[in-house]
């Protein structure tokens, strides 16, 4: 019988044949064990921006879950490199089946966080879409479930990783600004009538909230962990002014203190005549000042320091991304770290603590604006469901 081990060991050219090839098999092993399985539930608005990142990131789209079928067949004419990936409309079949080891949530966000802990019970890693939750009680248990389970929650903040925010990060890490004095987030954006009949839990308090809810997160998210994270007390405000078929606000309003003595100011709306107008950010210090604009907080408008290490125009050439639309570009990078977390056992950039952070100021500025009083943090027990019939007329 042939035996190759013995043939090689007589012959010096088969015995090079044969390294190279346990060589390449090790590669092919190799590469085949980096290859991540990931899913995806909900294929609605913002779905592509995940299946891009999922791609652009080389991760194995195993399966995509909507309990419309249409949705998810308008996202596979998207991208032609899934149009034979497995269709699901139980997203726990799919769990059961395809194993994924990372899973992206981005259903309505009322059901986010009990499709994140039966996600988290298979022992998958989870990107939730904003808001985490919709209540206090249910970010704890997402928190307690990852660190039982030993798996990796990373809330979806994609715009931390906007090159113009890293910048502004940077600066405040080398304390470029010296003692910070206040921040303010203003989100101006337009949802009209067409936006909120398309879905019927947008706008409900059962299903997701208002506009500081939804569409101001972000900026919300952005403000806490500029200032220090650390809230002392809110006092908000808020109405609903042009949106009488939905349920929550479409205007809110905000002062926040926090325990380093600097104060934070909100204003978030889905008022803004014909257009999506701006999602800005202004940082206001000692020795220094910054604004960053644009319709994503992508755009470095203002870039003023003492130490004069750098320049505006620099700055702003390096920095500025011209975004095509609100979402900007921060999926992609968002995804390379949750991968890069998993495989070196980490904790995400944004994790899970961070989702709630930003949830508790939203709630925080609803609880203020309902009793008419400052509320002081942590809050341990809210909703939005606590909210029901705030507008009712």
């Amino acid at each position: 019988m042939y035996n190759i081990e013995q043939t090689a060991a007589k012959c010096p050219f088969l015995f090079c044949v044969k390294v190279c090839i346990e060589y390449h098999c090790r590669l092919i092993n190799k590469k085949k064990a980096e290859i991540m399985k990931y899913a995806l539930i909900g294929c609605g608005r913002i779905s592509p921006s995940h299946i891009k990142a999922a791609i652009e990131n080389r991760l194995e789209i195993v399966g995509i879950c909507d309990i419309r079928s249409q949705s998810m067949e308008s996202l596979i004419t998207r991208f032609e490199v899934i149009k034979d990936v497995h269709r699901y409309g139980d997203y726990i079949k799919m769990l059961e089946t395809e194993k994924p080891e990372l899973v992206a949530i981005a259903t309505d966000s009322g059901s986010h966080a009990s499709i994140a802990l039966n996600c988290i019970e298979h022992g998958c890693n989870v990107i939730i879409e904003k808001p985490v939750a919709l209540s206090i009680e249910d970010a704890d248990r997402i928190i307690e479930a990852g660190k039982r389970m030993g798996v990796k929650v990373c809330a979806n903040h994609q715009n931390r990783f906007n090159k113009a925010v890293q910048k502004l990060r940077s600066a405040i890490e080398e304390d470029r600004f010296g003692k910070l004095f206040h921040c303010t987030v203003n989100i101006r954006w337009m949802r009209d009538k067409g936006y909120f009949v398309q879905d019927a839990w947008r706008g409900t308090w059962e299903s997701d909230g208002g506009t500081l809810m939804n569409q101001c997160i972000h900026g919300i998210d952005l403000l806490r962990w500029i200032m220090g994270d650390e809230v002392t007390q809110v006092f908000g405000m808020t109405d609903n002014l042009n949106h009488s078929y939905i349920e929550a606000e479409d205007l809110g309003l905000a002062l926040v203190k926090f325990r380093n003595g600097g104060y934070g100011v909100v204003e978030g709306t889905t008022n803004t005549y014909n257009t999506d107008f701006e999602h800005s950010l202004t940082v206001f210090g000692e020795k220094g000042f910054v604004r960053i604009g644009g319709t994503s907080v992508n755009t470095i408008e203002q870039w003023r320091f003492e130490d004069g290490l750098d320049s505006l125009e620099d700055i702003k050439e390096q920095m500025t991304e011209k975004a095509s639309n609100v979402y900007g570009f921060g999926h992609t990078p968002l995804y390379r770290d949750v991968i890069d977390a998993i495989k070196n056992n980490r904790e995400p950039y944004v994790d899970a603590y961070a989702g709630k952070r930003a949830l508790e100021l939203v709630l925080a500025i609803y609880k203020s604006a309902a009793i008419g009083e400052p509320v002081n943090l942590p809050l341990y027990k809210c909703a939005t469901t606590d909210f029901t019939g705030r507008f009712d007329k």
